[in-house]
């Protein structure tokens, strides 16, 4: 039997992920070695292997095949853009994307006037304000602190990931427009869910039925 391989993004997505895994029998002890320098773990029992990679190359390796299955979160499968199929909301890292400035702003965007937009989403906030808002923009890529931008004038407003809004307040900033909902995402290499398609549609109804569990 070939293994499945399992893309996890560093950090949050991958304790969590694998949190789930564990309570479906998936199990990868030397995982959590944190002196350990593998950079791939297996399950051999369930001919299941792991790796964890930096966020937004998740989608990337589950494209071209070099994973089977990915978990990451909507907003990088949004902005990355990949060819997957997104199988599973996983329900966790619940937060929105948001477009946020001070209250002021909110005439800017009422009025639909050219404005500038800071964020470390271009590819989502271009989409929202062409696409959804059909506002003419420019977005300014940024990669620290992106409420520094309007506070400090550079731009209008910001895109950008809010979980509690504490930072926003803190910085005399609002939620302006809510892009949209994000969480945590099971992605499949279309190639991988026909040639190995019972195995990936089992793990699939596991995790759904533990899901199912939790909210009951």
């Amino acid at each position: 039997m070939e293994y499945l391989t399992i893309a996890l993004g560093k950090g949050r997505l991958a304790k969590k992920t694998l949190e789930i895994l564990e309570k479906i029998g998936i199990t990868c002890e030397e995982i959590h070695d944190k002196s350990s320098r593998k950079l791939i773990f297996t399950d051999e029992e369930n001919k299941i292997r792991f790796f964890l990679s930096k966020v937004p190359d998740v989608p990337t390796y589950v494209e071209y095949g070099a994973a089977d299955i990915g978990v990451v979160g909507k907003d990088t499968i949004l902005e990355e853009g990949r060819k997957a199929y997104e199988v599973l909301d996983l329900g966790f890292g619940a937060c929105r994307m948001c477009v946020c400035g001070p209250p002021e702003a909110a005439e800017c965007l009422k009025h639909k006037d050219r404005i500038r937009v800071a964020t470390k989403y271009p590819n989502i906030a271009k989409d929202y304000f062409y696409n959804e808002r059909h506002q003419t923009v420019e977005i300014i890529k940024l990669n620290g602190s992106i409420e520094l931008a309007p506070i400090l004038g550079l731009t209008d407003v910001i895109v950008d990931i809010v979980e509690t809004g504490t930072t926003l307040k803190e910085n005399g900033l609002v939620v302006l427009e809510e892009v949209c909902p994000l969480s945590a995402r099971l992605i499949v290499n279309p190639v991988s869910m026909r040639l190995e398609n019972e195995r990936i549609t089992n793990l699939i109804s596991a995790i759904q039925n533990l899901l199912d569990e939790k909210e009951d």
